[in-house]
């Protein structure tokens, strides 16, 4: 745990803190304050240590939030409070700057003693907070009596992240499984690194407390077992789950099963380092460079299934800078110049799978001119979204929804590929 939090501005004057133990001395924020002012704002790594002090900080909208221990703390834990503290405050407050904070400094007080409890993360969801922790919004009324305030369930027992009392007139739950697609390709078609980042996004509207229990087409769990599927299996790494995961049954034989929050949430987030084909292959041919203009030859190929379409493909093309004159030509979508970026943007509303475009540019140049013309050559950027589709080849085997009294819940399932960090050189 920690034993002290700081909230300081972008001087490093400090605007509230919290001492949950007593065992730091008074002027312990002092050495935080002058690395601050000595790296003129911008720190280096987010933990130091100094004069057997941990000190571990984030940066918010100009607001740095410092929590200070001894000994050899738990960092990462620290971390994820830190986030969560700051989101908390937000939901609170819109904002999370310092006139928030010292606008509704008694609040701040109540949730840094709600969400920590001498130095170890307590209650983190904000719906549970808002339960007792009220905005001037929701302050008791005068018919109210300070003794109507119940302190929901949610607060004292182990599943800190839902009350009991939820309920829906339609019991649903819906899961999008969303997958970004990171790459780099060479001029010549060359995958230089591929990489798929992928989230489960959940919205939860059940009633009661509902126990949830998801299938994938793991590979992991499929060795296990020892079973074989006609189907592709998958090997996810780097997962990452909700706090509402039972993680002791998931390392005992993989099976997922956990009482979600109420609303929106991100139940899992994974990532897998297999080499895949581009999706959207773009190449750009220069076909005529000469001291008064430059034109282009752009063809964009789908190579994903024909079943399948990506919707609002945007491919952003680099040009020098000093071009003028735009002229385009395209049997699809519609194309404008960006000067601000130095590029092309081709917009396709609807881009079907197996299917190849073709786009025509033309620029003129100035008469005189200082500009290197072969700097312009980076890479080109694609944009897209791919529903009903993963390029990963994830699926989810079944969602069962069990709740003591016995109501049918309806589960919904999405798919969803976007470009993560997508870009193809050029020559």
């Amino acid at each position: 745990g920690c034993s002290a939090l700081y909230f300081l501005d972008y001087r490093g004057k400090v605007i509230i803190y919290r001492d949950y133990r007593g065992d730091l001395p008074a002027n312990c924020i002092d050495k935080f304050q002058r690395r601050l002012l000595e790296l003129e704002d911008c720190l280096d790594v987010p933990v130091f240590k100094k004069n057997g002090l941990t000190y571990m900080w984030i940066h918010k909208n100009n607001i740095y939030i410092v929590a200070i221990a001894k000994d050899k703390p738990n960092v990462a834990m620290i971390f994820y409070f830190l986030h969560k503290l700051s989101q908390v405050f937000t939901d609170y407050f819109k904002n999370l700057e310092e006139e928030s904070l010292k606008d509704n400094f008694v609040i701040t007080y109540e949730l840094l003693d709600e969400m920590m409890d001498h130095g170890y993360p307590q209650l983190t969801e904000t719906k549970v907070l808002q339960e007792f922790i009220k905005t001037d919004a929701y302050r008791i009324s005068k018919e109210e009596k300070l003794t109507d305030v119940i302190v929901p369930t949610a607060a004292s027992n182990a599943v800190s992240w839902r009350t009991e009392d939820i309920k829906y007139s339609k019991n649903e739950v819906f899961l999008d499984v969303v997958e970004s697609l990171n790459m780099i390709v060479s001029s010549n078609g060359e995958i230089l690194s591929s990489e798929i980042i992928g989230q489960l996004r959940m919205n939860s509207r059940l009633s009661g407390m509902p126990e949830l229990k998801l299938g994938l087409n793991d590979k992991t769990l499929y060795d296990m077992q020892g079973k074989t599927s006609r189907g592709k299996l998958v090997e996810m790494e780097d997962i990452k789950f909700h706090q509402c995961v039972r993680l002791s049954k998931f390392n005992q034989d993989r099976s997922i099963t956990f009482i979600p929050p109420d609303g929106e949430f991100i139940l899992m987030d994974y990532r897998m380092g297999a080499r895949v084909k581009p999706l959207i292959l773009v190449e750009c041919t220069i076909e005529n460079q000469t001291h008064s203009k430059i034109e282009y030859l752009i063809k964009a190929k789908a190579q994903f299934k024909s079943k399948s379409t990506a919707n609002n493909v945007e491919i952003l093309i680099p040009v020098p800078s000093d071009v003028d004159s735009p002229s385009f030509k395209t049997n699809i979508g519609s194309v404008v110049y960006v000067p601000e970026e130095d590029s092309m943007l081709w917009t396709i509303k609807q881009f079907s799978g197996r299917k190849e475009y073709l786009m025509r540019a033309s620029f003129g140049f100035p008469s005189v001119s200082g500009v290197d013309r072969e700097k312009f050559k980076s890479s080109i950027k694609v944009k897209f979204e791919i529903p009903y589709f993963t390029v990963s080849g994830i699926q989810v085997r079944y969602l069962k929804i069990v709740d003591k009294s016995g109501y049918q819940g309806l589960p919904w399932v999405r798919y969803i590929t976007q470009n993560g960090n997508y870009q193809i050189r050029m020559g």
